[in-house]
């Protein structure tokens, strides 16, 4: 079996839940060839790219699946793209607010998503959960964890890449989508890579 980690994050912004996190405890132990790895991050710049690449290497991951939030996204959007940026209209949980900084001083300008994302989205939309491929994956914590990953492993075997996706119907909030939509096109995500 392989090693698929799998990442959500906490709630912020005064959101109750973080349908990244709840869509992912929901996933089975296993999907396809992966035994699946779930870590709970923390929104904050640096220390949860940190606490990816780490858990990565202790259990030998071979794919590295994170997910986040979109609010006001409809479809679940796996990223083309992370940049190497740091701007945020909001302080993230420790109350860092950096404005169009370097994630890495020096560092590539971006790095490209390691994961199949436009046979991904196919695979959702043939199972009929609305999906799109992002060409922006912002310039807060999930950006941040995007570029950091893929520009630790970019010399390795480890397939890496992101997937955002919308607020879950429990937040009130519109655009939304079920829960068990949510979880549905993980799924199918994960058995498309």
């Amino acid at each position: 079996m392989k090693k698929l980690l799998i990442t959500g994050f906490e709630p912020f912004g005064g959101e109750a839940i973080n349908p990244s996190w709840e869509a992912l405890v929901r996933l089975p132990e296993k999907i396809n060839e992966y035994n699946l790895t779930r870590l709970r991050l923390p929104v904050t710049f640096g220390m949860a790219a940190e606490m990816v690449i780490k858990t990565a290497e202790e259990i030998g991951a071979d794919v590295i699946l994170c997910v986040g939030q979109a609010g006001g996204r409809s479809a679940i959007t796996p990223e083309l793209v992370g940049i190497n940026l740091r701007h945020a209209t909001t302080p993230d949980d420790k109350g860092y607010q950096p404005q169009d900084e370097p994630i890495i001083v020096g560092g590539a300008t971006a790095y490209f998503s390691t994961l199949p994302v436009r046979s991904i989205v196919e695979a959702m939309r043939a199972s009929d959960v609305p999906a799109q491929v992002s060409y922006s994956a912002g310039a807060y914590v999930c950006n941040d964890v995007l570029y950091t990953v893929l520009a630790h492993f970019q010399d390795s075997e480890v397939k890496a890449g992101f997937i955002h996706v919308p607020y879950s119907d429990d937040q009130n909030k519109e655009p939304s989508m079920a829960i068990e939509q949510i979880v549905k096109g993980l799924r199918v995500a994960i058995e498309a890579i």
